[in-house]
């Protein structure tokens, strides 16, 4: 079954507000805000796998991709085959290594 974007969205804005305790909106950058770190990048990732069924490789570890959850439901499109042009909520796949900049990488220690 093919997701949209709305319904990715959701389905990790809800994971988010869960697993923070708190709030979370779609375009919410709850890295820059400080609400995680490190340990729940990597609960992140795990739980993106396993949710959505993909595989996020090491050259996938853009910060960039991780912040909000309107630009995780990207990259999880992106991954997955889904509908990766957008919706009314402005998402894109763009940026990071592309973009001139070199990406911020998410491990473990930071």
């Amino acid at each position: 079954m093919t997701r949209g974007p709305e319904e990715t969205t959701k389905e990790i804005t809800r994971f988010l507000t869960d697993a923070l305790r708190r709030p979370i909106g779609p375009d919410d950058d709850y890295f820059a805000l400080g609400l995680v770190d490190s340990l729940f990048a990597l609960e992140l990732v795990t739980y993106v796998e396993e949710r959505f069924a993909l595989t996020v490789e090491v050259e996938d570890l853009d910060l960039d991709s991780f912040r909000t959850a309107h630009r995780l439901t990207a990259f999880v499109l992106g991954k997955t085959g889904g509908d990766e042009t957008g919706d009314e909520t402005g998402l894109a796949t763009g940026g990071g290594a592309t973009g001139g900049d070199e990406p911020t990488r998410i491990h473990a220690g930071d």
